[in-house]
């Protein structure tokens, strides 16, 4: 199995932001996990990797990493494998994370700042880009209607050896 090794975690939380005259902030946050992995790993590798990750066991909503966890995101864990991700176009991925970001009115200078150089930068130089699909409420974990949006994206830059998860969501 391939190997990643968690390289920077970054989390953007909207709140810290002065949203004063730009309307509310909608206690929305992008969560930024970056990986680097052995150069010229194929990206169907890198995927199946990133699922079996420790740092992939994240509920997103408080608990952090649960090294025994069975929850990821709204799903339980078991759900989501590497065929859940679908390929998109890096503007695809952008279009969407500009339209949620800005969904309740013009955000703050020091936020669009911010998520240019940590969300936007690596989606732009991607060599690939990966959604997670809508997997259903059926397969929902226990309190996992929690989030009114998530959005994730897996941005993988094969010429740096970077893996960057992307997700973006509300509490």
């Amino acid at each position: 199995m391939t190997k990643l090794v968690l390289d920077t975690q970054v989390l953007v939380n909207f709140r810290h932001h002065d949203f004063t005259g730009h309307g509310p902030h909608g206690c929305r946050w992008v969560d930024v996990k970056s990986f680097r992995f052995p150069q010229g790993t194929q990206d169907s590798d890198l995927l199946a990797a990133l699922v079996a990750h420790e740092q992939f066991r994240d509920d997103y909503a408080g608990g952090g990493v649960d090294p025994a966890g069975m929850r990821h995101g709204p799903y339980w864990l078991k759900h989501v494998t590497a065929h859940a991700y679908r390929p998109v176009a890096s503007t695809e991925a952008l279009r969407t994370l500009r339209s949620w970001a800005g969904q309740h009115g013009a955000i703050p200078e020091s936020l669009e700042e911010t998520l240019a150089s940590t969300v936007h930068t690596p989606i732009e130089s991607a060599t690939s880009c990966y959604h997670l699909q809508d997997l259903g409420h059926q397969k929902f974990h226990d309190w996992g209607g929690v989030h009114t949006d998530f959005h994730e994206y897996l941005v993988i830059d094969q010429d740096r050896a970077l893996l960057t998860l992307l997700v973006a969501a509300d509490d």
